[in-house]
């Protein structure tokens, strides 16, 4: 069960770091420079459900691994930074074969 839980932790580690780059994008070149306004609709809208099962996974491994508060806040704070999630994976794929 720990392998599951961090496993999907990953999963959408990597994939709200996809979402935010992609957002970025729309909300950068799309919206600012095209001049859409309405760009980053549904791209914010599919970072915030990505964002939101994160957070609910972050919250359950943290949970079903002991993780401390600081050790759940550098996962989270690495949602926040662009590319962040992608040097993060390194560390959370070794604890995750390391169990």
């Amino acid at each position: 069960m720990f392998q599951f839980s961090l496993g999907f932790l990953r999963l959408f580690s990597l994939l709200d770091g996809l979402s935010f780059i992609i957002l970025l994008y729309f909300a950068i070149y799309e919206k600012r420079i095209l001049g859409d306004e309405t760009a980053v609709r549904v791209p914010g809208m599919i970072h915030g459900v990505i964002f939101t099962v994160f957070l609910i996974l972050l919250y359950l491994t943290m949970g079903k691994r002991k993780w401390s508060i600081k050790r759940a806040a550098l996962v989270f704070i690495c949602s926040l930074i662009p590319f962040a999630p992608f040097f993060l994976e390194t560390n959370l794929k070794r604890e995750q074969e390391s169990s």
